[in-house]
């Protein structure tokens, strides 16, 4: 049965994966608490993207910047201006939306008086008394120092990749990269969504994963189409995402953003409906041209060797750490005649196993129970221990938060050693020896 969204919400409050922020007085929208399941599962999505990009590779370096710029960074790189949402404001009920997305087929340039024609009713209250459309900067504005005026006028950041851009100059100065080459960072961005909606998918704080990979002029299209295969390639071999859910989606200019030429916009099938995953945009100079207009300090990078002098084009791989992890459960969850199975990809799993004595007042099961445990732990680390309940209803614990392999130290463990493991997917059973595991 494909997943709801009502249920992949349901599992993730249930079994501490997600909550909604400050849920204790009330909850705050768009924005959620990842509870000890979620942490891991985030952590080692986050972990295996660096080492995909940037371990496993020669051409990519991490950086990681600061949250609060210089409010200058946001005025050069055109945020300030044009970081907006068209905003609006139902006349009856003065419920605030996004035109863009409460109405069908139309963009985020559409005009007040094409939202009008449409009589598109209100999801609030139905009524159609709309007023004009207006542009929403999006960004978090807060104060630095102890004077609260203009003067003192910061943001949070919006995006990870501007801190990219401001640190591209002493990536070269330092360690001098050969061309092309990639910067990577992962981080917190923050936008004050207008309606923040559909559980993780749109929420205004959340952490994003980007590269501004760096190249001459002349190479952009063949860097392009290769960042694209391996976005693809990382998100069905790594993510363990179904292929078919993936569709490429070439961005009209109309739709794109200030600075892009190009826009490849991977969508994925969600239990809601196709939505954004991942990013590929074309940048070409913007920012780096833009940096060196405005701080007076030369960008261009200079071929070894004493070759030619250039600003770098720029690509940009950018992917939402929550909109990908909400990407995995969808495609890991079951939901079968008698459980809930969560098929994680074995790499993501927030266990590996999980180890239970057969009967936790056996005294002489807990002890060898125990030793396995600390065995698997020292080797993997992530391993669970479970002794509430009988085994059944463990099982079906350990398929909801996706463990692939349940243990189970039982009576002819004394006798010969050798273990239950029990497949989540499955559900057939072997016996082995722990050291075999």
């Amino acid at each position: 049965m494909a997943a709801k969204m009502e249920d992949i919400v349901s599992l993730c409050k249930r079994r501490g994966f997600i909550w909604q922020g400050s849920d204790v007085y009330g909850g705050m929208a768009g924005t959620w608490d990842f509870g000890p399941l979620g942490v891991a599962l985030k952590r080692k999505i986050m972990d295996a993207w660096w080492d995909y990009w940037v371990d496993s590779r020669e051409d990519m370096y991490g950086v990681d910047a600061a949250i609060i710029m210089n409010p200058r960074t946001w005025q050069a790189s055109g945020h300030t201006a044009t970081f907006a949402d068209p905003l609006v404001e139902c006349g009856a009920c003065h419920g605030r939306f996004r035109a863009d997305k409460i109405a069908d087929g139309i963009s985020e340039s559409v005009t007040t008086e094409e939202f009008k024609a449409l009589n598109v009713k209100c999801p609030t209250c139905g009524k159609t008394e709309w007023g004009d459309i207006r542009k929403f900067n999006m960004m978090f504005q807060t104060h630095v120092g102890p004077v609260d005026d203009d003067s003192s006028i910061a943001y949070l950041r919006p995006e990870t990749a501007q801190g990219i851009f401001t640190n591209y100059k002493n990536v070269v100065d330092t360690i001098y990269p050969d061309l092309p080459f990639g910067l990577a960072q992962q981080g917190k961005a923050f936008r004050n969504e207008i309606s923040p909606r559909d559980f993780i998918l749109r929420d205004r704080e959340c952490s994003q994963m980007e590269i501004e990979y760096f190249v001459a002029p002349e190479t952009w299209e063949e860097n392009f189409e290769k960042l694209l295969k391996e976005q693809h390639e990382f998100l069905t071999e790594v993510m363990g995402l179904d292929e078919s859910k993936i569709h490429n989606l070439e961005v009209a200019e109309a739709d794109r953003a200030h600075y892009s030429k190009r826009t490849v916009d991977i969508m994925f099938d969600y239990p809601n409906g196709q939505e954004e995953l991942m990013g590929l945009a074309y940048r070409t100079d913007f920012d780096l041209a833009n940096i060196q207009r405005e701080s007076g300090k030369n960008m261009e990078y200079i071929v070894k060797g004493g070759g030619a002098r250039f600003v770098p084009h720029v690509i940009e791989p950018s992917i939402g750490v929550e909109r990908l992890l909400l990407a995995v459960l969808t495609c890991a969850y079951r939901q079968e005649e008698n459980r809930i199975v969560l098929a994680l990809p074995e790499n993501l799993a927030p266990y590996r196993f999980c180890v239970s004595p057969l009967l936790k007042n056996k005294p002489e099961l807990v002890e060898k129970a125990r030793e396995v445990y600390a065995m698997l732990r020292k080797k993997y680390q992530n391993v669970a221990w479970d002794d509430s309940g009988n085994i059944g209803k463990r099982y079906l614990k350990q398929d909801e938060i996706g463990t692939p392999k349940c243990i189970v130290i039982d009576f002819d463990t004394l006798e010969d050693g050798t273990v239950t493991v029990r497949d989540r997917d499955t559900t057939e059973q072997i016996r082995v020896k722990p050291e075999e595991l």
